[in-house]
């Protein structure tokens, strides 16, 4: 197992309808009265054109967001890129519609689209689509951001070359109530990952 030094190359936050990169704010959006306008707003902002974008939910949508922040200019990942995530609320905000959609329907028939999108590991998989990812990935539920499992979980993908990067952070989304964190951890860059410096971060 190797045991090398890694750094936290970028990372990114999204909460109070604001986007931060690096600690740096670079876009805020205070006019849509929606997550899903406000997530409409990021995509626009970003150029993005991803048509498959508009069918997620609004988890999976702020997950994609922060990983089209975090890559955008900088980094072009590796198929073996491992991404490890975590959570408090898992995907409970569309586990609500999926039962609203049963209870609405007399034949209880679920709505395949809002279905696909009741696991929370789900935002893996888009990110891991869009960029041809062939990795490890893992999420995790806890409640509150969990440094220690981030940084370990990690630096173990790492060190025995599971992966030769890894995005790891928080995705949470209850209501209208949203907070996420991304960071890109490498072998460059200029902040050394350690525990602490991923809680700071984290917290800013």
């Amino acid at each position: 197992m190797k045991k090398e030094e890694y750094y936290i190359l970028d990372y990114c936050t999204i909460k109070n309808h604001s986007i931060f990169k690096n600690g740096n704010l670079i876009y805020s959006d205070t006019e849509s009265e929606t997550l899903k306008g406000f997530a409409k707003s990021i995509y626009k902002f970003l150029g993005l054109s991803y048509p498959k974008f508009h069918k997620m939910d609004n988890l999976c949508k702020l997950g994609f967001l922060a990983s089209e922040v975090l890559i955008k200019d900088n980094v072009k990942l590796d198929e073996d890129t491992a991404l490890v995530l975590s959570n408090k609320a898992s995907s409970l905000d569309t586990d609500r519609k999926h039962q609203e959609s049963i209870q609405d329907r007399e034949d209880f028939f679920p709505s395949p689209a809002v279905f696909v999108y009741t696991l929370p590991n789900i935002i893996m998989g888009e990110i891991s689509i869009k960029n041809k990812l062939k990795s490890e990935n893992a999420f995790f539920i806890s409640e509150e951001f969990d440094t220690e499992l981030m940084y370990t979980y990690s630096k173990i993908l790492l060190n025995t070359e599971k992966a030769s990067s890894v995005i790891c952070g928080w995705v949470d989304l209850d209501t209208n109530k949203y907070d996420v964190f991304l960071a890109f951890l490498s072998k460059k860059g200029k902040i050394k990952l350690t525990k602490e410096e991923l809680n700071k971060l984290y917290n800013q």
